[in-house]
Formats: C-alpha cells, sequence, structure tokens
C-alpha cells in the first residue's frame, strides 16, 4: 500500500513539472535567418531587411536585441534570431549578429 502511494505522488509530481515546463519550451523556439539589412528604425524597434530568397521583410525587434539594433546600418549582412510563439508564429527579433557575405554578395575587388 505505501510503495503504491508513493509512486502515485511521483507519478502526479513529474505530471505537475511537465505541464508547466511544457510551454515555456514551446515559447522558446528560435530560428536564424541570414539577410541584408534595408533600413533600421531605432525609436520604433523595427528592422526591414531583404533575405537570401530576396523577399523584403519589416520584424519588430524585441527588448533582448534592441540594444543592438543602434549599431545596425543599411547595407549590412546578418544573422537574426527570430522568436516564434507556441504556434511556430514569428514575435520578433532577439539577437542581431554580423554574418559574414555570401559569394553573391562580395564584390570584385579592382
Amino acid at each position: 500500500m505505501t510503495r503504491a502511494a508513493v509512486l502515485m505522488v511521483a507519478v502526479l509530481m513529474v505530471g505537475m513539472l511537465l505541464i508547466q515546463v511544457a510551454p515555456a519550451v514551446a515559447i522558446g523556439k528560435t530560428h536564424d535567418v541570414k539577410g541584408t539589412v534595408v533600413a533600421v528604425n531605432v525609436e520604433g524597434k523595427t528592422i526591414t531587411f531583404k533575405d537570401d530568397s530576396g523577399a523584403s521583410v519589416t520584424a519588430p525587434v524585441l527588448d533582448p536585441a534592441a540594444g543592438s539594433l543602434k549599431n545596425v546600418k543599411a547595407g549590412e549582412y546578418v544573422t537574426l534570431t527570430c522568436q516564434d510563439n507556441e504556434k511556430g508564429e514569428h514575435e520578433g527579433i532577439t539577437r542581431i549578429q554580423a554574418a559574414p557575405a555570401t559569394d553573391s554578395q562580395k564584390k570584385p575587388s579592382r
């Protein structure tokens, strides 16, 4: 009887932990996008960039990346870390890093 009660309490505890951890894991999903900066709005906390496919996108910059926004200039090639919500929808940019230019972006030297 005691073993059954201990086992039941352990299963309930694990279940409660999983319920609390699951949403936090889903919210924490990120992905990286590389592209060329087109425009930066520091006050509005947005960045417009052209991704490698040529599509122009304006995205909100979230607080973790807002400080680095003022150091980004149009024409720079960057890697943007995007935060997704639990549905996998894009919420905003959490990190901005300079990225090495691809071969198509390197200009020939004369």
